[in-house]
C-alpha cells in the first residue's frame, strides 16, 4: 500500500482534534506528551478462560474510514499486575484488537496483542524483560487485516502477528489506551502519535 503524507498528532494542552476518551481518565499534557493516570478494575477483555467480560479501560481515540498505519510510542512504570498500556483498533465492546507490554511480575512482562471478535479474545504473548519500560508499537490496516509489530527504540520493528476481524463495520475507531485490572494509579505516558493514510487509488 501506499500512504499520504505522515500525520503527526500535537500532545499540547488539550485532546487532540477529532479524538474523543472512551472511559475518560485523568490526564494531561506536558512537553508533547500524554500522561494518563489509570482508576481501578479497568480493562479490555471478553469472555475466553478467565469468564468474564470487561470493556471499562481508557482510551483515547480518532475514527477512520480508510486503510492506515498508526504508530506510537509509551513509557511506563508499572504499580499493580497487569497494568498495561499500548494501541486499541476498536468496532465495538465485542470486536477490537489491543496491543501492549503488560506487567507480569518481578521477573519478567508480557508482550502481547488480543484480537477479539464476535465477543471472545484470544491473547497472543512474549515474554520480555521486567526492567523494560518503553515500547514503541506500529498497526498497519488492510481492509479488515491488521498486521501487529513492536519496537524498543522506533527504527528497527518486529512482527508481532497478522489477524483479521471479521466485522466489517467501518470506520473504525483508532488510538491508544491504558488500564489497571486490579488496582488504579498506574501512570502511562504516550508521544510520538503518528497516522499513514492509504492514498487514493
Amino acid at each position: 500500500m501506499k500512504y499520504n503524507r505522515l500525520m503527526i498528532i500535537p500532545f499540547n494542552n488539550t485532546t487532540p482534534e477529532k479524538f474523543f476518551w472512551l472511559n475518560k481518565p485523568e490526564f494531561n499534557f506536558n512537553d508533547g506528551k500524554l500522561a494518563v493516570t489509570t482508576t481501578d478494575e479497568t480493562d479490555f477483555w471478553q469472555r475466553t478462560h478467565y469468564g468474564f467480560s470487561r470493556d471499562n479501560g481508557h482510551a483515547m481515540l480518532t475514527s477512520i474510514s480508510c486503510n492506515f498505519k498508526m504508530t506510537v510510542k509509551t513509557r511506563y512504570i508499572y504499580q499493580s499486575q497487569y497494568d498495561q498500556c499500548g494501541m486499541l483498533i476498536r468496532i465495538d465492546a465485542l470486536n477490537w484488537i489491543k496491543v501492549s507490554a503488560e506487567n507480569e511480575d518481578s521477573e519478567r512482562n508480557r508482550l502481547g496483542s488480543i484480537m477479539t471478535n464476535l465477543g471472545y479474545s484470544d491473547w497472543a504473548t512474549s515474554d520480555i524483560d521486567f526492567h523494560i519500560s518503553e515500547m514503541w508499537y506500529r498497526i498497519e490496516c488492510k481492509d479488515n487485516d491488521f498486521i501487529i509489530e513492536n519496537s524498543l527504540d522506533g527504527i528497527i520493528w518486529s512482527q508481532m502477528r497478522i489477524a483479521h476481524l471479521h466485522s466489517r463495520q467501518r470506520p473504525l475507531n483508532a488510538g491508544i489506551y491504558a488500564c489497571s485490572p486490579k488496582e488504579g494509579g498506574f501512570q502511562a505516558e504516550f508521544s510520538d502519535l503518528s497516522i499513514e493514510k492509504e492514498t487514493d487509488k
